[in-house]
């Protein structure tokens, strides 16, 4: 039997990928934002395609102010921007 590949949708453009194919972004206890590398940190978290224009549509949707239930300060947002330039690097 094939094993199942869990899916996730992106908070940006609401396509459905592979779990290993997106980049997850948690929200810690303290209501910190962070990107989560390893995906198995303790938190809520959501799922974004690996390319700015995701995030950034993310952003301008408020997909993850949805997810998280609470505002997202802009500079919180620029830093996952900046982290996100490793991703694409890759």
């Amino acid at each position: 039997m094939a094993k199942k590949i869990p899916l996730r949708q992106c908070v940006g453009c609401g396509q459905m990928k592979g779990k290993r194919e997106m980049v997850r972004i948690l929200r810690t206890e303290d209501n910190e934002i962070c990107v989560d590398v390893t995906g198995k940190k303790n938190g809520r978290g959501a799922y974004v395609c690996r390319s700015g224009e995701c995030l950034r549509q993310a952003r301008k949707n408020k997909g993850l102010e949805r997810s998280f239930k609470m505002r997202i300060p802009d500079d919180v947002y620029d830093s996952l921007e900046r982290e996100f330039g490793h991703f694409e690097a890759e």
